[in-house]
C-alpha cells in the first residue's frame, strides 16, 4: 500500500465518525495533514508515520468539556492503531503511530519521544493559532455556549483567565502559550507568527469594544 492509498483508507474511515464540534471536522483534519507534510518534508522525518498520524489524531470524538478530555488522545490511538492494523499497515511503526497520536494531546501532556510524534504535536498546534486559530476557538466557545468575554475585563488585565467561562480567556489560558511548546525550529516559527496575528486581532477588539 502507497502513502495515496493509506491517505484514502484513513479519509474513509474518518467518515464514519461524528467529529466532537466544528472545529475539529475533517477540514481541521486536512489541514493539521498539510502542515505535517511540511514539518516532516523540512525535519526529514518519516512521512509514512506522520501522516496516518495526523490523518487519525482525532479518530474518537471527545468533547471539550467531557470529563473523559484527557484521555481522547490515548482513546484515538487504540482506534487508530486497531484499523491500520487491520488494513496490513507496517506492524513494526504502530507503535511508532499509537505514541505520535496519543502525545500530540495538549491536555494529556505526555512528553514525545520521537521526532515524528513532536512533528504531529506541532501540526496539531499550529491549527490552533493564526487566523484559523480565532475561528476555531470562536467556533468552541459557541458550541459550549460560553459568552465571548467578561463585559467588566474582556481581557484579563486586571483577573485571571477562565475559559470555562470566556471563550476570549482560552487566548490567555491556552494558546499564547503554545509557540513557546512548539518542538520543531519550523512549527515555532509560524507559532509565533500566527500568535503575533492573534494578539494584532485582539488590539482590534479592544478598540472595538471599551
Amino acid at each position: 500500500m502507497n502513502l495515496n492509498q493509506l491517505q484514502q483508507r484513513c479519509l474513509e474511515f474518518l467518515g464514519k465518525s461524528t467529529p466532537a464540534d466544528a472545529a475539529h471536522d475533517i477540514s481541521h483534519v486536512k489541514r493539521v495533514v498539510k502542515n505535517c507534510s511540511y514539518l516532516t518534508d523540512i525535519e526529514d522525518a518519516n512521512l509514512s508515520i506522520t501522516l496516518p498520524s495526523a490523518w487519525l489524531h482525532d479518530c474518537v470524538a471527545v468533547a471539550k468539556d467531557s470529563p473523559l478530555r484527557s484521555q481522547g488522545s490515548r482513546l484515538a490511538a487504540d482506534a487508530a492503531v486497531t484499523f491500520l492494523a487491520e488494513i496490513d499497515y507496517p506492524q513494526d511503526q504502530l507503535n511508532e503511530v499509537y505514541h505520535a497520536i496519543e502525545a500530540h494531546s495538549y491536555t494529556a501532556a505526555i512528553p514525545t519521544q520521537t521526532l515524528e510524534a513532536k512533528i504531529v504535536q506541532d501540526a496539531d498546534r499550529l491549527d490552533s493559532l493564526g487566523a484559523i486559530g480565532i475561528a476555531r476557538c470562536l467556533l468552541v466557545g459557541g458550541h459550549l455556549n460560553r459568552p465571548l468575554c467578561d463585559a467588566n475585563d474582556p481581557f484579563c488585565d486586571e483577573r485571571e483567565p477562565d475559559d470555562s467561562l470566556y471563550t476570549i480567556d482560552h487566548f490567555y489560558n491556552k494558546l499564547f502559550k503554545l509557540p513557546d511548546t512548539m518542538q520543531t525550529e519550523a512549527g515555532r516559527a509560524e507559532a509565533h507568527r500566527r500568535a503575533d496575528l492573534m494578539r494584532e486581532y485582539l488590539d482590534h477588539l479592544r478598540a472595538e469594544i471599551i
